[in-house]
């Protein structure tokens, strides 16, 4: 079962970059659990909490600045390592699909990239996903075409979550 303060901080994540708007890099986040926060920063309650004692559980997102995923994404993640007081990570970026058969024929690496770009057809998403250090991953998502939908699955994309869930090892 996936954490209910996963997909919470999951879905705050999206509020607030999808409230930047579209056409973003990507941008990463750690997790870390509300109350320990508070203990850290107590000038950060009134903001986080309105003032009142943490959720038990609860998970605050953390965008980590520096972060420049570039052209190869699975590199740049293999190179983070997060300390103890992390609880999860959560990665937000935005791509470029083909509905349905609309796929067929694609070249491979940068090449099938250029022709996803170019095609009329292709739809733009955003996804949100995250892991934990309990082993929990989810993850959520916008099409750009259909803003007012967003759709959400343990597995929507299983390769980024457990590339992130690497970064806790």
């Amino acid at each position: 079962m996936t954490s209910d303060a996963l997909i919470a901080a999951l879905m705050e994540i999206e509020r607030h970059v999808g409230g930047v708007g579209w056409d973003q890099p990507a941008r990463l986040f750690a997790l870390v659990p509300t109350a320990d926060l508070v203990a850290a920063e107590p000038q950060l309650a009134e903001h986080l909490t309105g003032g009142l004692e943490p959720q038990p559980g609860h998970l605050s997102a953390i965008e980590q600045d520096g972060f420049a995923g570039g052209a190869d994404l699975g590199e740049a993640l293999a190179r983070i390592a997060w300390p103890d007081t992390v609880a999860g990570v959560a990665l937000s970026l935005e791509r470029f699909f083909l509905p349905g058969a609309a796929d067929a024929g694609l070249g491979e690496g940068a090449a099938a990239s250029e022709q996803v770009r170019s095609n009329p057809e292709r739809q733009e998403i955003r996804v949100v996903v995250g892991a934990t250090r309990a082993g929990d991953s989810y993850g959520v998502a916008r099409i750009r075409s259909h803003p007012d939908e967003l759709l959400s699955s343990t597995d929507l994309v299983p390769g980024l979550a457990a590339a992130l869930a690497r970064t806790l090892d």
